[in-house]
């Protein structure tokens, strides 16, 4: 299943076992519609806060295997089908998190903008494991590496789109350290500094990512196969943002077609690190 969004994760491929997609799909029509509801069109802070509100009140519903309201059918149908297969807290998370978008803080340190990948990417990795019947403490923290890795990616991949909406993710202990100011950062001004800051960023990104990478290798089959390229799909975008000196407050890269060859290929000779 392709995406119309243009967010680099893969949704219900055909790495993907047909017996899963449906679960998989309904996570993803969840979690992209509660993006859109605090992220997309017209509506003032107000209506998102109390259409989140009730967002998670169907899905309160469902999960006492109560009848949702009719806003959502496209949602609340196919995740009321699959519930029995997902855990309730994990969506949740992913709700308290599009709720701190619609007023995003400015966050401390590392560690303040981990809490948010916590409940905004690590719950993801989380309920697809658990389709796979993964859950021990070591394959959920390797999870939780690579989705974090990736929510950070997205965020260096996306300071053009985020300066002009006034969202920072950079932590303030990150931008001290680098005599760089937020409202620049907002601005995309460009400099030695801000292309340091970069640097230091993706390289936290790298590190997060390799500590979890080994977790593509022992999953079995299909699943492993897709976690690898997800996770060198990650690498290559901050493998394109160091090709350019990390100017991304001016170039947002991504992933295109010419791409895949290379992707599939970093895939297939994919090993353990040292």
């Amino acid at each position: 299943m392709s995406v119309d969004h243009y967010e680099n994760f893969p949704v219900a491929s055909v790495l993907c076992p047909p017996a899963l997609r449906p679960a998989v799909a309904a996570i993803y029509h969840f979690a992209r519609t509660a993006d859109d509801l605090a992220d997309e069109g017209d509506a003032s802070t107000a209506e998102r806060v109390q259409a989140l509100h009730d967002y998670r009140a169907d899905l309160a519903a469902v999960v006492a295997g109560q009848a949702p309201s009719s806003r959502w059918p496209h949602v609340y149908g196919p995740l009321a089908r699959e519930m029995h297969r997902l855990q309730p807290p994990l969506l949740h998370d992913l709700l308290d998190a599009f709720e701190q978008d619609l007023t995003p803080p400015r966050y401390r340190d590392r560690a303040h903008l981990l809490d948010y990948c916590r409940r905004s990417a690590n719950p993801v990795g989380r309920l697809l494991l658990g389709l796979y019947g993964v859950g021990d403490a070591v394959s959920l923290r390797q999870s939780d590496a690579i989705c974090s890795a990736l929510q950070l990616i997205n965020f260096w991949q996306d300071f053009s789109r985020d300066g002009p909406n006034g969202r920072l993710y950079v932590p303030q202990s990150d931008l001290d350290h680098h005599g760089v100011t937020a409202d620049g950062v907002l601005a995309c001004q460009d400099g030695p500094a801000a292309r340091a800051l970069i640097a230091d960023l993706c390289a936290w990104a790298r590190e997060l990512m390799l500590e979890g990478a080994p977790l593509a290798l022992t999953l079995p089959g299909r699943a492993g196969w897709e976690l690898r390229l997800v996770v060198q799909g990650g690498l290559l975008i901050l493998d394109k943002i160091e090709a350019r000196h990390h100017d991304s407050l001016l170039h947002r890269p991504a992933l295109r077609v010419w791409d895949v060859p290379r992707l599939l290929w970093r895939a297939l000779t994919m090993r353990a690190a040292p």
